[in-house]
């Protein structure tokens, strides 16, 4: 497998900067484990051009996060683990095996079928490696909302699951008188009851088919624009944010919102 000239150039920059006598000192300095953070923030910006539908910074972001696959493959490759090569043939294998519809004779006619075939693949592979639990192989890695999701989405495979919302509506209601009875407890209690709260709404997200960590982003960006007009609309009175009303900034919240209407 030949990389591309472009590929090749970044490959032999990372080799620059990795080399022991004349790279640079911090991308020397760094492992596995300390870069590891970056890629995951890569791959938030990546999420975030895309979101926003800008196709500049998501050329640019992808780049970013390019860039860290290239890092922690020229570590492996020092380590004599394994090289780029390797990463990308692993990847175009597994892609084949599970797209057989595609570049086999297997027939699957919707994305709902596909989606199904695709799971039913990644759990052969996984009893291949020895799993000995239906939830084996979920990262403990990623998001807490979305590491929820795909635990839910693994028991619920093998029947463990609510049979509809209706009892989800319950459980939370349950999970929120739970955490009220805690109030007067231990921080520890508190944090393990607003816990399980979270997971019953990431519960009930998930049976709407909605992605909990992407609705969670968009009202993080929704509250932020709002509050940037309340912040506009009391400057505009001649108030600092901190020195205004709980009223004032009220009003001023509920203003922001019917200007979004």
């Amino acid at each position: 497998m030949t990389p591309s000239p472009d590929l090749q150039r970044l490959l032999e920059i990372m080799a620059r900067l990795r080399d022991p006598q004349s790279g640079c000192p911090w991308d020397v300095a760094q492992s596995f484990r300390t870069i590891a953070p970056y890629t995951i923030e890569e791959a938030y910006e990546v999420a975030e051009a895309a979101e926003q539908d800008d196709a500049s910074a998501l050329k640019e972001e992808l780049g970013d996060l390019l860039l860290q696959v290239v890092f922690h493959a020229r570590m492996a490759e020092e380590a004599g683990h394994f090289a780029f090569n390797d990463v990308a043939r692993a990847i175009s294998d597994k892609m084949v095996r599970r797209h057989p519809h595609v570049f086999s004779d297997a027939t699957i006619d919707s994305a709902a079928a596909q989606t199904a075939a695709w799971e039913e693949q990644k759990a052969t592979e996984r009893a291949a490696k020895g799993a000995a639990s239906a939830l084996d192989g979920v990262g403990v890695g990623v998001p807490a909302l979305s590491r929820a999701a795909k635990l839910q989405r693994r028991a619920a495979r093998i029947g463990f699951d609510w049979p509809d919302v209706a009892p989800i509506f319950d459980k939370i209601g349950e999970e929120i008188a739970e955490l009220r009875a805690a109030l007067s407890e231990s921080p520890a209690r508190i944090e393990d009851e607003i816990g399980d709260l979270l997971f019953s709404v990431v519960n009930l997200a998930r049976r709407l088919e909605t992605d909990p960590e992407q609705a969670l982003r968009g009202a993080c960006r929704k509250f932020e624009r709002r509050f940037r007009r309340v912040e506009q609309r009391l400057a505009a009175q001649g108030k600092a944010p901190g020195a205004a009303s709980l009223d004032e900034m009220e009003a001023a919240w509920q203003e922001a919102k019917v200007d979004e209407r």
